[in-house]
């Protein structure tokens, strides 16, 4: 709040000079003397009021459109964040995707149909991702976040999930096929529908998921997994998967 104090009415020239003790400080005295002056007589000007209550209502206006265009902020953000991850698609390396796509993900936009083929995308965060029908044939997800993600219908064919987190993750009708998921983690994960044809397997963390209806397990290598539910191992030796040390053949 804008609080005005009445300002006194300065002394006479004459009142001050008899206060000052030394006449070499004088001179300072009298330019003090003035500015007081100066100041005593622009603080009756009510336009100088005027003004200082526009300047904090200019400050306040700005603050309301600031919040007000939060959102037109948001959309441009986001816009620009699908322009890098379209331009890059069907290139190798990571052309800015894996900030884009972690960008798009923390404000909670879904990643339906995403084209991240071939793409370098080691260590990236999409815990909890809208990732429905994607396509990431062949890409390197060493190291990845991708916990509570959805997965469903995507074409995961060939793609590295060496070390990656996948619990929870719904890989329902997946197509896992080739893939490398050495040592991951898919505690809790739904595999209904999912074709794990030649994937290797070896190592990973399967406590808890849901095997029952895999489409298929054919050739894959099941060496040294971790907490497999009862009857998966008998299930899937029957159904044509292996246990060998090395990758697969």
């Amino acid at each position: 709040m804008l609080v005005r104090e009445e300002r006194k009415r300065p002394p006479t020239w004459q009142a001050c000079k008899e206060g000052v003790r030394r006449r070499w400080t004088l001179p300072f005295h009298a330019i003090e003397w003035g500015f007081d002056w100066m100041a005593y007589v622009l603080s009756q000007w009510a336009f100088l009021e005027v003004l200082e209550y526009l300047g904090i209502f200019s400050v306040l206006v700005a603050v309301i459109f600031y919040f007000a265009e939060s959102g037109d902020r948001r959309k441009q953000k986001h816009y620009q964040a699908w322009q890098v991850i379209n331009t890059a698609q069907g290139k190798g390396g990571s052309g800015g995707r894996i900030e884009a796509l972690q960008e798009l993900n923390e404000d909670h936009q879904p990643l339906v149909g995403l084209d991240a083929s071939d793409a370098f995308l080691q260590g990236i965060q999409l815990s909890g991702a809208n990732l429905l029908r994607c396509n990431l044939q062949s890409t390197d997800l060493r190291d990845s976040h991708l916990a509570g993600a959805n997965l469903e219908f995507a074409n995961l064919r060939s793609a590295n999930f060496r070390s990656g987190d996948l619990r929870r993750a719904r890989l329902v009708n997946a197509d896992l096929e080739d893939a490398d998921l050495v040592g991951a983690d898919l505690a809790g994960s739904d595999l209904t529908g999912a074709s794990l044809k030649n994937a290797d397997l070896r190592n990973i963390n399967i406590a808890g998921i849901n095997w029952r209806e895999i489409q298929s397990i054919q050739d894959a290598n099941i060496y040294g997994v971790r907490n497999p539910p009862d009857g998966f191992l008998p299930w899937a030796l029957e159904h044509g998967a292996r246990s060998a040390p090395g990758g697969p053949e």
